[in-house]
């Protein structure tokens, strides 16, 4: 049976890659990618997504009017539009609200009206900035590392899990998000709709345009391709803060799963991350970088802390590994070799977007 799938943020990094990937897995779907096209490089991926068979509808999930339920009728939702910038909220908010909550709001109406299946994703950054910053870590010659003992449920040495405490501030991009996500519930609710809420760590790969505030392995490499300097931001400049990351293509398999087994995992939230064998710190990415690419670059310590920074974190998604038959597959050296590879492939079209 054809499937009608609308990808929200559909020619970003993420929405483009899972709208590309579900095309070729599914060539009877109808797949429609909605996006504004704020994202710099976000256009280079049109003549990807037309290639592939994908409708492009240039709209803004702000906007009620372009989510027009007799035009789109999904039968799923995949919500991956979002300002996803922590420090995007301490600025002006304005954007960031409208986008990650009423457009949120805007893209649950259109399920709503079409009694669409509405999979979100959510992001890591819902748990409280303070309780993360508490955590018990020590310092090694390239890492900060996670202590076994730790002042709060739902931290252990593999991370994050889902009942990590969240009765704290999380920054404005965090709310939103978490918002959303009670939101989600309550329609589900109201008007019998199935949905599910998945707590995304760091996403990376190729075609991601990456920024120091958003991407930034993407952005690692490409700085060490291009010979272009980088900083050490906070926490005495070394680079030793840690995160775990996951290829996008895992994400794929993931979201390709648990659709198959939606009745099953309706309602629930998941974290989903590359988890404790795909961590690593920045300072361990330059020194992969600098193999990968037998470039080495300026890096500039910067010792001050930015607001929403935090020291490590780490994904405990062994509750998703549970209830579906996933794990990892792409490996931190694999990832960024990929990144690597497309960035030369590529360099007429990306050099513009990291120099």
């Amino acid at each position: 049976m054809t499937q009608r799938v609308l990808i929200t943020g559909g020619a970003g990094f993420v929405g483009s890659s899972l709208a590309l990937g579900f095309a070729q897995r599914y060539p009877n779907w109808q797949i429609t990618a909605l996006d504004n096209l704020k994202r710099r490089g976000s256009e280079l991926n049109l003549p990807r997504l037309k290639a592939a068979g994908i409708e492009f509808v240039h709209g803004d999930i702000r906007n009620p009017e372009d989510l027009d339920p007799q035009r789109l009728h999904p039968d799923l939702i995949l919500e991956c539009s979002a300002e996803p910038s922590v420090l995007a909220g301490y600025g002006s908010p304005g954007y960031l609200l409208q986008t990650n909550l009423v457009g949120t709001v805007n893209c649950l109406e259109l399920a709503r009206q079409t009694q669409a299946d509405f999979v979100f994703l959510s992001t890591s950054r819902v748990y409280p900035i303070s309780y993360l910053s508490q955590l018990n870590y020590e310092e090694t010659e390239t890492r900060f590392q996670l202590q076994e003992q730790q002042p709060f449920a739902g931290v252990s040495q593999y991370g994050i899990a889902e009942d990590f405490p969240l009765d704290r501030a999380r920054s404005l991009y965090g709310t939103t998000k978490l918002a959303s996500e009670l939101l989600i519930a309550e329609y589900a609710e109201a008007y019998h709709l199935r949905t599910l809420v998945n707590r995304c760590g760091v996403l990376t790969g190729p075609w991601q345009m990456g920024k120091v505030d958003q991407g930034v392995f993407a952005l690692w490499v490409a700085r060490h391709y291009f010979q272009k300097p980088l900083n050490y931001i906070g926490y005495g400049g070394t680079g030793k803060q840690v995160r775990d990351f996951l290829h996008v293509e895992d994400l794929l398999d993931l979201l390709d799963l648990q659709l198959q087994q939606l009745d099953q995992l309706q309602g629930e939230t998941f974290n989903v991350g590359g988890g404790f064998e795909n961590q690593v710190s920045l300072l361990e990415t330059t020194q992969i970088c600098q193999e990968m690419t037998g470039r080495a670059i300026e890096i500039t310590p910067v010792p001050e802390t930015r607001p929403g920074d935090i020291p490590i974190f780490i994904t405990d998604s062994r509750k998703v590994m549970s209830q579906v038959d996933w794990t990892p597959k792409r490996g931190i050296e694999h990832t960024l070799q990929d990144i690597y590879d497309w960035i030369v492939r590529e360099e007429d079209q990306v050099k513009g977007i990291f120099l």
